[in-house]
């Protein structure tokens, strides 16, 4: 309002608002998956020793379709409660999980629509891809260099040298850090499967290179890659302005 303002919002008006949304709910919904099999896990400590040895070592979900088929006596005994209420939460997570897998569906449709450049690179996914969109918006020109997107990922070095000393740098704990976490994600992926990563990763070690500052260098590398890439019109091929 005062006119000082110089960085351009996101517009919200195009198909990464819908993906962001989207996962919104379906982050909410893989949290609340984990909490009901996290104390569906808790309660079976209690279970009499035929359903304990019957759910042992079971998936989550062959033990969620196991405890829903459950059949409760009237409520009587702890006993009886207590596969009732296993039942329930095994029926919460089949809902939730179904929800997450149609939520991820439709984000992933999204995503291939709205930059399918990006799925076409090594590592990333469409979790990492709609990270990526979510954090630039849908006026991503808004963002001007390279530079500006890897400090908005936390991304950028940060010196720590002294007056005495220079050219030393850090990993940058600012900036979005769910973004941040997808980088990373697609280093860690590149470091294990992706053969002119395997190759860099050799070489800067011979040269005496940290692990951290080697996962340092390459998400500084992803986030380059990145940002030219979803200037990219998928529909014409071209930058845009």
């Amino acid at each position: 309002l005062a006119g000082f303002a110089t960085v351009i919002p996101k517009t919200a008006d195009s198909g990464v608002e819908m993906i962001r949304q989207l996962k919104i709910a379906h982050d909410s919904a893989v949290t609340d998956r984990s909490a009901a099999i996290i104390s569906i896990k808790a309660m079976l400590v209690h279970a009499d020793d035929t359903l304990r040895r019957e759910t042992n070592r079971m998936t989550p979900i062959k033990l969620a379709r196991h405890l829903a088929a459950l059949r409760p006596r009237n409520l009587e005994t702890p006993a009886d409660a207590l596969r009732h209420a296993l039942r329930s939460l095994a029926r919460r997570w089949q809902h939730l999980d179904s929800e997450a897998k149609e939520l991820r569906a439709s984000i992933e449709a999204l995503v291939i629509r709205t930059a399918p450049q990006l799925l076409e690179q090594f590592g990333i996914g469409v979790d990492t891809a709609a990270e990526i969109l979510i954090v630039a918006g849908d006026n991503p020109e808004r963002i001007h260099s390279e530079a500006a997107f890897a400090k908005l990922a936390g991304i950028s070095p940060v010196p720590t040298g002294s007056g005495m000393t220079s050219g030393r740098h850090r990993i940058n704990h600012g900036g979005h850090r769910q973004l941040n976490a997808a980088i990373y994600r697609t280093v860690i992926v590149r470091m294990r499967f992706h053969e002119p990563t395997i190759a860099y990763v050799a070489r800067r070690t011979a040269e005496g290179k940290s692990k951290r500052d080697i996962i340092r260098c390459l998400k500084r590398y992803v986030i380059r890659e990145v940002y030219h890439l979803i200037k990219v019109n998928p529909r014409t091929g071209e930058i845009a302005s």
